[in-house]
């Protein structure tokens, strides 16, 4: 089982950035790959962009060229900087952690909000 906790969240202006962390504990030697999602207010969870243990990263077409997924193995941590904030980025950001196994597990979320 993998444990993650995010932090980092807050409020800031738009066009700010902020950069949320994850960082996972437990089994986290099974991970193939970690991801970022979001979830608004009346709104499904979406993809935000994910980082496999071999480094390789994916984003939301979106989301591209204004969020970087990043990661520090020494720390056991993920990172998500997200610059040029818009008020549509508001939301909760989650950490989700894939096992080789294809389990998930995911982090409480980090509340993310973005002031016009």
């Amino acid at each position: 089982q993998v444990q993650l906790v995010e932090s980092g969240g807050g409020l800031v202006q738009a066009g700010g950035s902020l950069r949320p962390s994850c960082a996972a504990s437990g089994s986290r030697f099974n991970i193939i790959r970690m991801g970022w999602y979001r979830q608004a207010p009346g709104k499904q969870r979406e993809l935000v962009g994910g980082i496999t243990s071999g480094g390789s990263t994916n984003y939301a077409d979106s989301l591209k060229g204004r969020f970087t997924i990043s990661r520090d193995n020494a720390k056991n941590t993920v990172y998500l900087q997200m610059n040029s904030l818009k008020t549509e980025d508001a939301a909760v950001y989650y950490c989700s952690a894939t096992g080789c196994t294809g389990a998930v597990s995911w982090g409480q979320g980090t509340q993310v909000a973005v002031s016009s």
